[in-house]
């Protein structure tokens, strides 16, 4: 089994990105190698919180590769007893549609055009970290294709705890967030993010970036 970290990266102040700024965040997370595609587009209600692996769907539009159109609703875990505590702790709650996918980046740009970008939750979804990046083969422990990562454009603001086990009780610091990555892993030589992503979003999000994980 083992413990899954999901690490996030966003500004100090809960902004929105403009859909072009957002959409050259994307562009160049696949351009410079640090993820690879296919990549998926979501739109909906969507839970910055969500595990990424696990129950959100997120990692359903990335496991499963549903036809586009297809409707997502959060998925319970086998294992977890069902609770009101806020997410990461509790439960999720998501339902969103998968507006495109594709295997070349700069396929995401018209897709965003026509999304619902600041009215419903946007996330774009890249299937893996790339390895073959000498920054993110230096940050993880060997090569798993698990390593999802997903920009999103919040329509309204969520907060995220800067560090959380997610099987403790609810509590700790927690950070606003509209336009943020999130990226998760599980074995790695430092604590996430990794610094090729960050420095990656420095240049969209600005130099006054605050981070923080997850974990359970």
């Amino acid at each position: 089994m083992g413990t899954w970290t999901d690490a996030f990266i966003a500004p100090a102040a809960p902004t929105l990105l403009p859909p072009e700024s957002f959409g050259r965040l994307v562009v160049d997370l696949a351009r410079e190698r640090v993820v690879r595609t296919p990549w998926s587009l979501l739109a909906g209600r969507l839970c910055v919180n969500a595990s990424l692996n696990w129950v959100s769907v997120s990692g359903q539009a990335r496991y499963g590769r549903p036809a586009v159109g297809t409707p997502l609703r959060t998925r319970r875990h086998p294992v977890w007893r069902e609770d009101d505590d806020p997410p990461p702790w509790g439960d999720s709650d998501e339902e969103a549609r998968l507006l495109a996918t594709g295997e070349a980046v700069l396929d995401v740009l018209p897709a965003l055009r026509a999304a619902p970008y600041g009215r419903e939750d946007i996330a774009v979804v890249f299937s893996c970290l790339d390895v073959r990046h000498r920054g993110i083969a230096d940050f993880l422990i060997g090569e798993d294709h698990r390593t999802v990562l997903v920009c999103f454009a919040l329509a309204r603001p969520q907060v995220r705890p800067l560090a959380a086990d997610d099987s403790a009780e609810p509590g700790g610091e927690v950070h606003p967030v509209r336009t943020c990555v999130v990226h998760t892993y599980k074995l790695a030589r430092r604590y996430g993010p990794a610094s090729a992503i960050t420095a990656i979003a420095a240049r969209h999000l600005g130099p006054d970036l605050v981070t923080g994980r997850t974990w359970g």
